[in-house]
């Protein structure tokens, strides 16, 4: 009888230590895991991201099934108007109000920002939509992942290709003067030197300035054999607009796009973007499974995706298949199963977030078409390079990221 007792009593004592073991292998905090994307909704940036990040992020959260561990998955948006103290106010509004993770994070201004507010908070922040290096180098932060592209990958891409296979060697910048364009100048500078090329002179221009006429004139008058375009939105646009009225690439020179969209090809058209060389992470072109994934979102939208939206999918998706591997939605758990699982999707090929929160993946040269070479719509580019993962992206033997084990 004794026996019965003592075995029925420790049956009792080992249920109970699981009942309250279970909260803190399974924990939801308020509920629900609550996503926030914070964008530009009505500026120039606002093709490049606005309602396709907040798309492709529902995109994801549908897909997964519209909750994790048994708790319902939350998606808000919000403009962020292109101002970093804007986006800073949201964030903290955001994360007080129980929201874990802020996606989206077009304009590297406005990330560097909200990552510090992420920091502060100890939530998570997942950018796709700005490129500056510094997210990842002096700027990192433990609770930050930049995961679409940078501006040291895409500058590694389109200037090593320019020197070593087209010859064009001497280089003219004309810079967006934000801190996007002026990490892009700087990460191509740098390349261009690696490489053998030489900057001739570079010329910044403020971010919304309608008219870059003074500043290609600048640009032409170097006799540089490349002018590179270190900027974003409507604003690279315009100068790539204003570069062929100048006569430009029929005096001989060649324009570099040192980030370039689908949409900006789209809005250009072929006429006048053909031949331009160019470096993404994504292109809905390339696979058939990046074809399956493209042609759902451009039911939704009404355009192909760019890296941008492609991005902001894939990266939503590995965050919440991070919350249910770690069982919880608290941040350090999820950070851990984010940087610990390699990311093989429609997406990103050969895909590893390092510590310093660079995602790492293969990166591609691109040539946009001539309009004789487009065979159906959105059919704009031809690979002409893979770069792979380890060699796309700053080694980490440069890193400043005071998380890096030197």
């Amino acid at each position: 009888m004794f026996k019965k007792k003592l075995l029925a009593s420790a049956s009792m004592l080992a249920l109970a230590s699981a009942l309250t073991a279970q909260p803190a292998t399974a924990q939801i905090s308020n509920n629900a895991v609550k996503i926030g994307v914070l964008t530009d909704m009505s500026g120039q940036f606002s093709h490049e991201s606005g309602a396709g990040s907040v798309t492709a992020v529902k995109m994801a959260v549908e897909d997964f099934g519209g909750s994790v561990l048994g708790k319902p998955i939350e998606v808000i948006y919000a403009d962020h108007q292109n101002k970093p103290d804007v986006g800073a106010i949201k964030a903290r509004e955001w994360y007080d109000s129980g929201v874990d993770m802020i996606a989206g994070l077009i304009n590297s201004g406005v990330a560097l920002s909200v990552t510090n507010v992420a920091k502060e908070k100890n939530r998570i922040a997942i950018i796709n939509g700005s490129g500056s290096s510094k997210l990842t180098n002096e700027g990192c932060t433990p609770v930050s992942i930049h995961y679409a592209y940078d501006t040291y990958a895409l500058a590694t891409g389109t200037t090593k290709y320019l020197i070593k296979q087209k010859k064009l060697e001497t280089w003219y910048f004309l810079t967006a003067d934000y801190a996007f364009g002026q990490a892009l100048e700087a990460d191509a500078t740098a390349n261009i030197k690696a490489n053998g090329g030489t900057v001739v002179g570079s010329t910044r221009y403020p971010m919304d300035t309608p008219d870059h006429s003074a500043y290609l004139l600048k640009a032409q008058a170097s006799k540089a054999q490349v002018v590179a375009l270190a900027g974003s939105g409507q604003g690279f646009i315009n100068a790539v607009k204003s570069a062929q009225e100048f006569g430009i690439t029929k005096g001989g020179q060649t324009i570099a796009g040192l980030l370039v969209w689908d949409t900006d090809i789209d809005a250009l058209g072929l006429q006048q973007a053909q031949g331009m060389i160019m470096t993404s992470g994504y292109y809905w072109d390339r696979t058939p499974e990046s074809r399956a994934w493209a042609k759902r979102f451009q039911k939704q939208m009404g355009r192909m995706p760019h890296m941008g939206d492609a991005g902001d999918y894939s990266s939503t998706m590995q965050y919440l298949k991070a919350i249910k591997a770690a069982g919880t939605d608290e941040t350090g758990a999820v950070m851990a199963k984010l940087k610990s699982t390699p990311i093989n999707d429609f997406f990103a090929t050969n895909g590893k977030i390092r510590e310093d929160g660079r995602m790492v993946h293969d990166m591609y040269v691109y040539q946009v078409k001539t309009p004789a070479e487009s065979k159906y719509p959105w059919d704009y580019l031809t690979l002409k390079e893979t770069i792979p993962a380890a060699q796309a992206y700053r080694p980490l033997s440069e890193s400043s990221c005071y998380l890096v084990k030197k």
